[in-house]
């Protein structure tokens, strides 16, 4: 029997990695996140409020190995907060406006960061809550998940892969969230892990058991559905593989 995921201590890290700062007190809803194995690529999340009633977070997913894109994942952080507070802070704005505009200046600051073109998908979200509505872009990254009462949506890209096209753009639809829905992002990593145990070829766990372990979790608590869906991966891989990060953020309506 695999052994399952449990959410790990957080450990000193070196000063050139960037870590996530603590997510911020949310009225009305939560938010966490996890990862599985040791960090060897490009993932990285993270989260910071952004005025009296919004709460701006994203999951990255950096083309490369941890060795070599630390300074860029850095960069990454650093522009997420710095850029964040500027668009999202003012006291009259349009928030569609200032998403598009974070994932446009975030993609020209990766691809002068890293000194020429490297894929980073994103997905970025501004969670007000007042009205319980979620304004994001999803930049060519895994679709984030969005179940409520009448079953899971897709939240599909909107736009291409940050670093790739200096004047590329992403589109950045706002949705509703009733009380008790929760959205679910994933990195490639959980959707590529595989199981080669009694497989004649290896197999993905995939999008579609992302969906059903989402469906099936009766737990509405933030951490505790982002570690489910990285049990699931552990199930299903029945070995340590780390092919590549395997994170789950988890945000939750609960009032």
């Amino acid at each position: 029997m695999c052994p399952l995921f449990k959410p790990r201590e957080q450990q000193p890290a070196p000063t050139s990695e960037p870590v996530p700062h603590q997510f911020p007190l949310i009225e009305g809803a939560a938010i966490a996140a996890d990862t599985y194995g040791p960090r060897v690529g490009g993932d990285f999340y993270d989260s910071l409020r952004v005025g009296p009633q919004r709460v701006l977070f994203g999951l990255l997913d950096l083309a490369g190995r941890r060795a070599s894109n630390q300074a860029i994942l850095s960069a990454a952080q650093k522009m997420f907060y710095t850029l964040g507070a500027q668009l999202f802070s003012q006291a009259d704005f349009n928030e569609a406006e200032a998403m598009t505009q974070l994932s446009i200046r975030l993609n020209r600051g990766l691809m002068e960061a890293a000194g020429g073109v490297i894929s980073c998908p994103a997905f970025l979200g501004c969670y007000h809550e007042k009205f319980g509505t979620l304004c994001y872009t999803n930049a060519g990254h895994t679709p984030g998940l969005m179940k409520d009462s009448t079953g899971i949506v897709e939240l599909g890209s909107t736009g291409l892969p940050l670093g790739l096209f200096s004047h590329a753009t992403s589109d950045a639809p706002t949705i509703g969230l009733e009380k008790g829905a929760a959205i679910l992002l994933v990195s490639r990593g959980v959707v590529e892990g595989k199981c080669k145990a009694d497989k004649a070829e290896d197999q993905e766990f995939g999008l579609e058991r992302v969906k059903d372990r989402l469906k099936g979790e009766p737990s509405n608590n933030a951490q505790e559905l982002a570690a489910s869906i990285l049990n699931a991966v552990v199930e299903f891989t029945c070995q340590p593989l780390v092919p590549d990060d395997m994170t789950a953020l988890a945000f939750v309506r609960d009032a």
